[in-house]
């Protein structure tokens, strides 16, 4: 190619170039004035979720060993040393065999009557890491390195005796793991959702008009399962249309009636809410633990309450309200602290 081609091709190239610049700075936005496009950075910390195929894991490792210390220090307050608590949550450790390690499919899931764990259930062992990294510790979520969540899960495997106590997990062999999962083989697609050509899982005569009533759906759970979470009565909330199923003996179905608006919160309510307190607490009513106004009248003649509830809070426990225990909240500035545990002793 000629010398005086090769200029052309530079000038129309810079020619092109400054018109989509022009263009560039001339175009209007879509919704102009509203929110702008997200950066790499914050589109990395939401991207944090593991696939199926193990894709989206990050790299790292970590032992059964380190993970049994982790889990002792931030765990064992809901889940007991061993993942076999049923007190807060269901156990996640138990109900399965070697056989079923062998065979991919837990056999007491299919002939019923035993309560269900986490590790008889799970047939994706990145449903398991992706929900320790995401959502656990319950008081810190999010809180934990790639390491630490490698470090917890190889715990949990291990418990389970899916893996060795020597054993360490990592990026590179969690495919491997999977191969050992008890039910591995537990997800199925032979049901009417996933071949319509088969045996439909439902099956009613269709009805045009003069129809009658509208049939009325119920649910209800397993007798073997009504009592994993204790009385559902005593756990609803105070606000919000909502039902239970009394578990207790009571009335088969109760109501709680909406309260009236509630005033603004104050600045110590909003903490006690962006703390966490609110999800086992609320003022006046017994939930998961105790309500705020029993507390406030137990150390009401107690000078040294406020120290003592701070200390409370902070390391943890379980004993004082039942064997419920409740997590650490170490992250906790002790100024926030002390307004928690001055506006709790208030309540009325």
């Amino acid at each position: 190619m000629s010398r005086w081609n090769n200029a052309k091709l530079v000038v129309f190239a810079l020619a092109a170039g400054a018109c989509v610049q022009a263009a560039a700075q001339t175009a209007k936005p879509l919704y102009p004035g509203v929110g702008r496009a997200a950066t790499n950075a914050e589109i990395a910390a939401w991207d944090i979720d593991v696939r199926g195929d193990l894709k989206g894991l990050p790299p790292g490792s970590g032992s059964v060993s380190r993970g049994e210390t982790l889990w002792e220090a931030k765990c064992t307050s809901c889940h007991g040393s061993f993942g076999e608590s049923n007190q807060m949550f269901p156990p996640l450790i138990g109900g399965i065999t070697p056989e079923d390690i062998k065979t991919g499919r837990v056999a007491a899931l299919a002939k019923g009557g035993e309560q269900r764990t986490t590790v008889m259930k799970l047939s994706r062992i990145s449903t398991l890491w992706d929900y320790i990294n995401r959502a656990m510790p319950w008081n810190a979520p999010k809180t934990l390195t790639a390491d630490e969540v490698y470090a917890l899960t190889a715990y949990l495997l291990n418990q389970g005796n899916i893996v060795p106590d020597s054993f360490v997990l990592s990026d590179k062999n969690m495919a491997e793991v999977q191969a050992r999962l008890p039910n591995r083989n537990g997800l199925t697609r032979d049901h009417g959702l996933w071949d319509t050509r088969g045996k439909p899982d439902v099956s009613a005569k269709a009805c045009m008009k003069n129809c009658g009533p509208e049939p009325r759906i119920t649910s209800s759970l397993p007798d073997h399962a009504r009592g994993s979470h204790g009385d559902f009565v005593e756990q609803n909330r105070l606000f919000g249309p909502v039902r239970a199923v009394s578990l207790s003996g009571g009335a088969a179905v109760a109501a709680v009636t909406p309260p009236a608006a509630a005033p603004a919160a104050d600045p110590a309510q909003a903490l006690a809410v962006k703390a966490g307190c609110m999800a086992c607490h609320t003022a006046k009513q017994r939930g998961i633990g105790p309500a705020f106004a029993e507390i406030a009248a137990k150390y009401r003649a107690d000078s040294g309450a406020e120290n003592k509830l701070m200390a409370k809070v902070k390391s943890g426990g379980q004993g004082v309200w039942g064997n419920i225990p409740m997590p650490p909240f170490a992250n906790l500035q002790e100024q926030d602290l002390r307004t928690l545990v001055r506006w709790i002793l208030k309540t009325e």
